[in-house]
This record gives C-alpha cells, structure tokens and sequence, in this order.
C-alpha cells in the first residue's frame, strides 16, 4: 500500500475524538459553544501523528523489508517515539501518579523489562551472524585468489560451507541440530583455541539461559495487551492512549527482532492486532501482514531468522556448495569462472554483513539503555 494510501486510512485522531465527546456534551447541555483544544490534547495528539508518519515512512522503504538497514530504521522510529513518551510521562508527572495512569505506566514498565531480555538475545544472534561472517571469509580465502584452485583449497571452502549450513540450522525445526549444538556447548568451553568449531560459537555466544524462550517472552510481552477503555481515557485526560500506543509499537518492535535475528525457541504467533481508528493502525498492521507472509514463503518457513542478509547468504552459500560438488579435476576454464562468480557473490554477502552488522548491534544496546533509562527517570520522578 503506498505512503499515501495509509493517509487516507489514519482514522479519527485522539483530537478529534475527544472534540467530539465535547460537542456532543454540550450539544446535550444547550450550549453550541466551540471546544478549543488544550495545549495537552495538542500534545497527545502530536504524538499519535509522530508515530503513525514513522511507520508510513517504514513502509515505503519497505522493498528492504527485515534488511539490516531497514531493521535499524525501525529501531531509529522505535528511539524516537520512546523520547517523545518519555517528554509526555515527564511533563504529566503529577497525573501518572494517579489512578489510572498508576497502574496504565506501571503495566508498560513491566512490559519493558521483558524487551529488555529480548534485546540481549538479539545481541547473542548478532554474534552468531558473526561466526558465518567468519566463515564466509574462509570460503573466500580459499577460493578467490591469483592462483589456480587445487583440490586442497576445494577440500578448505567445503568444510567451511558444511559449518556455515550446520551453524544456519533452525534449532527449533531441526532437533538434531539442537542436541549438536547442546552438546558442544562444554566442547567450545574446554576448546575455546578452536575458533572454527561450530559449538565454540554457539556455547560462547548466549548470554540468556538454555530454558529461555523468544516467543515465551513476546508472548508475556503480548499477555493481557488490550486498548484502553473509554473510562480510564477519560479519568487520565487521554493519557493512557499513549501509554497503550508506546506498548504496542514496543511489542511490535520486539516482534520484529525476533523474526528477523537468531535466537532460542524463535516464534511469530502473537495475538497483535491494532484497532483501525488509532491513527498508527494501518500503517503498523501493514508492516505486521507483510512479515507474516515472508515468514509463510516455502523456502524462508525453516530458516533460523527473516533478516534479509541471511537469506542471501544462505542462498550463496548453498549455490557454492552444489558447485564445489559437481567439479572434477582437472577443472575446466568454465568451472573456475564460474567459481570466481559465486566468490564474487558471497563477498558481496559478507560486506553487507560486515558493514550492517556493527552499526544494528549499536542500535539494539541503545535501546536497550533507553528502555532502561525511561522506566528509571519516570520511577525517579513518581
């Protein structure tokens, strides 16, 4: 749907609702004065406009959909919103401590400190990104060199192709892959100078507990998420609108880390669903519907994560082992450009990754530590 198409689609805003619960009221009362907005609808009403021109703006891009650069767009939209949350519960401090909004902001932190989990894992996936970065190099080494290709530099790129497609396995879809890699958790401990051993990547790299669980998590981040009612809109003079908005574009936001990276128990069958009258609804249900369906494709249902870099490198690096496979020696002129053709692709694969993956892996810990400073600052200030 284009940007354009979702302007179309906004919904009331929180403005104009609350205008129209005014009229009506005095409509009833006999009077046809005109309701002149406060400066604290203005403000509220900003925030839903800033959030749902975020999300358009994300679908435009949205031929990078899950790419590494998209993903950090997302997070970007996700910083910026948090900040501008974080001015609302800051600047209404005197009405949070009330109820409703006692129990509305206290339900939202504790929503926030499972993202945090969330985001720790996603750093683990990061590092294990890493690991078939690093042998994507070996592959690349050996082939991609002035010197023609022997059996011995073949015999090098297939063991490193075997350890990228082993490490790439879906632990979840593929059980034996998950007891390989339990069981090398203690190899990579007592082993750690063999950096090339699939378990030392694995058993270095999770910083959450074996029992965790992505999709456990996101559900709790789901559990009991529903759309203020009219009462405590009215009690907390609309402030709990955006407190059910800064929810739900966190729980997006989690939900999209986690189809995207590597991590334990990954899963996508979360309960989200946006009302179509909030202003943000159609563009982040958008967005939601089209990852859905990319996680429905035939060839991406196994896969250990949606990021688009994985993909491509999942994919150039099966096309290079199907060709290692059919080559005879002596090797031919045609075989050797065409190996030359799939290095020349992988590299590519292995930039994209080299250049995205340290600029993301600063996004998540930034969030990561504005989370944290929020729920500190608002519990400060309560």
């Amino acid at each position: 749907m284009p940007a354009t198409d979702f302007q179309g689609s906004f919904g009331r805003s929180l403005l104009s609702l609350r205008r129209d619960q005014v009229d009506s009221t005095t409509v009833v009362a006999g009077s046809s004065s005109h309701h002149e907005p406060s400066n604290m609808e203005v403000e509220l009403d900003s925030f839903q406009r800033q959030v749902a021109e975020k999300f358009i703006d994300l679908n435009a891009s949205s031929n990078d959909l899950l790419s590494l650069e998209w993903i950090g767009k997302l997070l970007d939209s996700f910083l910026c919103c948090q900040e501008e949350f974080r001015a609302i519960v800051f600047n209404h401090r005197s009405q949070i401590s009330k109820s409703p909004m006692d129990r509305l902001i206290s339900d939202y932190f504790e929503r926030s400190i499972k993202a945090l989990d969330v985001c720790n894992a996603i750093r683990d996936g990061i590092e294990q990104i890493r690991q078939w970065e690093k042998l994507a190099d070996i592959v690349i080494s050996a082939l991609d060199s002035h010197r023609p290709i022997g059996e011995g530099q073949l015999r090098r790129a297939k063991k490193a192709l075997i350890d990228l497609a082993i490490g790439m396995l879906d632990e979840k879809d593929h059980p034996s892959g998950t007891n390989l890699a339990h069981r090398n958790r203690s190899f990579g401990r007592v082993k750690e100078s063999h950096h090339r051993s699939i378990g030392h990547f694995r058993s270095l790299s999770w910083s959450v507990s074996r029992s965790w669980s992505a999709s456990k998590q996101l559900q709790a981040l789901a559990n009991n998420l529903a759309t203020p009612r009219p009462n405590d809109v009215v009690a907390s003079n609309g402030l709990a609108v955006p407190v059910y908005t800064m929810t739900s574009v966190l729980l997006f936001v989690m939900w999209v880390l986690v189809a995207a990276i590597p991590c334990q128990d990954r899963g996508l069958q979360v309960n989200f669903f946006v009302p179509r009258h909030f202003q943000w609804a159609a563009p982040v249900m958008s967005l939601h519907d089209k990852i859905v369906e990319e996680s429905k494709r035939r060839d991406r249902k196994n896969c250990c994560g949606l990021l688009k870099e994985i993909d491509m490198i999942e994919k150039s690096s099966r096309l290079m082992n199907e060709l290692i496979d059919s080559i005879h020696f002596p090797l031919n002129d045609q075989k050797e450009v065409e190996v030359k053709q799939r290095v020349d692709e992988l590299v590519q694969v292995r930039e994209a990754l080299k250049n995205g993956l340290d600029p993301f892996e600063r996004k998540v810990r930034e969030v990561f530590h504005r989370i944290v400073r929020s729920r500190t600052e608002s519990l400060d200030s309560l």
